[in-house]
């Protein structure tokens, strides 16, 4: 049997004390909204004389449809829209709009956000009612009863799971959407929901409703179901009795199957239309995530350009430096032969440093003007490593340095440009012979290494720490300095060759 409805009870409780295997899920906001609306929907579509019980949050957005509805022509209706008083306004916005009305295109909303179409009777809730953690939606028809119950639990709290920045900006956006229901992101809580079409339950939940707890009505206009007059200003006992004596006179029967599968086929477009809209946000989502990374490149590419731009005029300056302070000594009568000799020597080893540095330059501004991979030729090491490396063995051997090589005619092709190989071979070459001391070593190895080919140049020079691999393709970073005399490279050497290996795939 049925529990008899107790003075001021919550409506939520009531109907699972009425029905305990109503199932119940937890929602959000926005969610509330769209089965509020597809209810409000279905009875504007189909022009349904129904009496209507609401509790909205506040806000304009979540009255739309209600508005639309109340504003038909020629369908008798009765509405009665359930509030808590303005002190109770805090609770309340927890699940309230933030739109603004006089921007919303939409006629209905305009001066709505506050003050309540003359269309419907506004009941204020006690400020101690049980109603006043709930929101509810009950329509009654000659040929369709539902209700949609919804109850903020008082241990709800707001959210405080950590999201990444996609998932913030598509929650943000999907709430933008659905006409930014809902407070900020700190505030977001779920409410517990059940919705019944069970004429039964549905008149146990209107009896529970007769006994709340309100206030003076607020306002001073019903539309009456016969004739959609003003009626006198009622209190909660007088409204009672209207909305009895309505549903007295309906002829009720069982709900329409069509206007269920209509109002499921409403939910099936919304669900739809949410997921098309998150489809969209989390591809923005997406693409502003690319863009931050293009632009965070952009940023450090044009910082490294700078910073090369700056090295590169220290670099020009030091050896215009030696050669001015040179050309100035050699001007001194004093000067001895000896000296005047070393000082000559002096300036053309700069002017070497100078020309090398210009070229090495020349050689990275061609290189950003590369040709595409499609442009790149088939060749074969065996047909350019050897001539390199012949070309270097005189100057190997006056150092006193061995020159060796090993590649084998075998080994597959490789992409690359001719000259690129070429390019790379001389200056390992370079760096070996010149960091190798007296008796040392330089030997050239080729192998096939999977798809590889691998092209290995080793010596028995100085060596270097650890803790310069990392940094030696840097732009105009040295090691070994300081043991060797030869100091005339401008430091791009291995740039160049990690960026000619780079344009071939390597």
């Amino acid at each position: 049997m049925p529990p008899s409805p107790a003075p001021d009870q919550s409506l939520y409780e009531l109907a699972l004390a009425t029905d305990p295997a109503l199932p119940v899920l937890q929602v959000s906001p926005t969610t509330l909204k769209a089965a509020f609306s597809a209810v409000l929907e279905l009875l504007t579509d189909r022009e349904l004389p129904a009496v209507v019980w609401a509790k909205l949050p506040r806000g304009a957005v979540w009255q739309t449809e209600l508005a639309r509805y109340s504003a038909l022509t020629g369908v008798p209706r009765a509405l009665y829209v359930f509030k808590n008083p303005r002190e109770e306004g805090t609770d309340d916005t927890l699940v309230s709009t933030i739109a603004d009305p006089a921007a919303d295109p939409d006629p209905l909303l305009a001066g709505m956000a506050e003050t309540p179409p003359a269309a419907w009777q506004e009941l204020l809730l006690a400020p101690e009612s049980q109603l006043r953690r709930e929101y509810f939606l009950l329509v009654w028809a000659e040929h369709f009863q539902g209700c949609i119950l919804a109850h903020r639990p008082r241990s709800a709290q707001p959210a405080k799971t950590p999201v990444s920045t996609i998932e913030a900006g598509v929650e943000l956006a999907e709430a933008m959407a659905a006409g930014a229901i809902g407070e900020s992101q700190e505030r977001r809580q779920h409410l517990l929901v059940l919705s019944s079409f069970d004429a039964g339950l549905i008149a146990q939940v209107m009896g529970g409703l007769a006994h709340a707890e309100t206030m003076t009505v607020s306002t001073s206009s019903i539309a009456s179901v016969s004739g959609g007059e003003a009626q006198p200003k009622l209190a909660l006992a007088d409204a009672v009795a209207q909305w009895q004596k309505l549903t007295d006179e309906m002829a009720v029967t069982s709900s329409n199957p069509a206007m269920l599968g209509q109002l499921f086929m409403k939910q099936v477009q919304r669900q739809e239309e949410a997921w098309q809209r998150n489809a969209t946000y989390r591809r923005q989502a997406d693409l502003v995530e690319i863009l931050q990374i293009q632009k965070e490149e952009l940023s450090n590419a044009l910082r490294s350009k700078a910073d090369f731009i700056n090295t590169v005029g220290q670099e020009l300056r030091t050896p215009l430096t030696t050669i001015k302070t040179a050309l100035t000594l050699l001007n001194s009568p004093s000067l001895k032969p000896p000296q005047r000799q070393r000082y000559m020597e002096l300036i053309e080893k700069e002017c070497d440093r100078q020309s090398s540095l210009i070229t090495s330059l020349l050689d990275l501004v061609q290189l950003d003007q590369a040709v595409s991979p499609t442009a790149l030729e088939s060749i074969r090491m065996a047909d350019i490593v050897p001539g390199v490396v012949s070309t270097y063995q005189p100057l190997a051997e006056e150092k006193g340095v061995r020159l060796s090589y090993t590649v084998p005619e075998d080994l597959p092709s490789i992409a690359c440009m001719g000259n690129w190989l070429k390019q790379i071979v001389i200056n390992l070459l370079h760096n070996g012979i010149k960091f190798t001391p007296t008796g040392g070593q330089v030997w050239v190895r080729a192998k096939k290494q999977g798809t590889y080919v691998n092209l290995e140049v080793r010596d028995t020079g100085i060596g270097m720490a650890p803790s310069d691999l990392p940094k030696i393709f840097d732009r105009f970073y040295r090691v070994r300095q300081a043991s060797l005399e030869d100091t005339s490279g401008a430091g791009l050497g291995l740039t160049i060759v990690q960026q000619l290996l780079v344009h071939c795939g390597g």
